[in-house]
C-alpha cells in the first residue's frame, strides 16, 4: 500500500498545470483513449472532450482516465470560454501556411493543445478562436497523421519545455486531486478485500 501511494505522490508531483489538451468530436474511442494515455504519460492532468460521449477503450487507455481530470463540453464555444477564463492560449493542430512546430509554440502563458476529428479536423469555432496553429513536420508522401499519433508528437515537446521551466500544478488543484486519488485508491483496495474474503 505504501509503495502504491508513493507512486501516486510521485506522479502527482510531476503533473503540469500549464498544459491542457482538448479533443474535439473524435469519433473512434480508441483514438481518444490513446490521447488520454499519452497525456497521463506526459504529465498532463486536464483533458477537455468536446461533443463526445466518451466510453474509454480499456485496453488502449489502460485505466488512465481514472487519474485525469476529464472535462466534458457540449460545444467548442463552451470549452473555449472555460479555457479563456483560465488564461489559456489555444493552439490548434492543423495544416496552415503560418503554422509552427511544437518546439516553437510560445510559453508566455498556459497552453491548450486542441485536436480535431479524424476526417474533418479542427472545427471552425476553434480555428477562429485559436491563438496559433501547430503542425508536426512531415517529410513523407502522406501529409497526415492519425490524430492520436499527432497528439503524442505535438504534446511531448510542449510538455517537456514547460517541465524544464519548473511548471507544476497549482497547490490547491494538487491538494484536491490528491484527495480524489486517495479516495479512489481506498475504494479500489476495499473492493479487492471484499472479493478476496468472498472467494475465501
Amino acid at each position: 500500500m505504501f509503495d502504491r501511494r508513493q507512486r501516486l505522490a510521485d506522479a502527482l508531483d510531476r503533473r503540469l498545470g500549464s498544459v491542457h489538451v482538448a479533443v474535439e468530436s473524435v469519433y473512434h474511442r480508441h483514438n481518444v483513449s490513446a490521447i488520454l494515455r499519452t497525456s497521463d504519460a506526459m504529465g498532463v492532468q486536464h483533458i477537455h472532450l468536446i461533443g463526445n460521449r466518451f466510453q474509454p477503450s480499456h485496453g488502449t487507455a489502460r485505466g488512465t482516465e481514472r487519474w485525469l481530470d476529464v472535462h466534458m463540453h457540449p460545444s467548442p464555444s463552451d470549452a473555449i470560454s472555460e479555457l479563456r477564463k483560465r488564461g489559456f492560449a489555444i493552439w490548434v493542430a492543423d495544416l496552415s501556411p503560418d503554422s509552427v512546430p511544437p518546439e516553437q509554440v510560445p510559453l508566455d502563458r498556459p497552453v491548450c493543445l486542441w485536436f480535431g476529428a479524424e476526417l474533418v479536423g479542427v472545427g471552425p469555432e476553434a480555428r477562429a478562436a485559436a491563438d496559433g496553429v501547430v503542425t508536426v513536420p512531415m517529410y513523407g508522401l502522406a501529409q497526415s497523421l492519425n490524430v492520436s499519433v499527432a497528439a503524442a508528437l505535438t504534446l511531448r515537446p510542449v510538455a517537456d519545455r514547460w517541465r524544464a521551466k519548473g511548471d507544476r500544478l497549482d497547490p490547491e488543484d494538487k491538494a484536491r486531486i490528491w484527495r480524489e486519488w486517495i479516495a479512489r485508491e481506498d475504494h479500489m483496495v476495499d473492493g479487492i478485500r471484499e472479493r478476496t474474503s468472498e472467494e475465501a
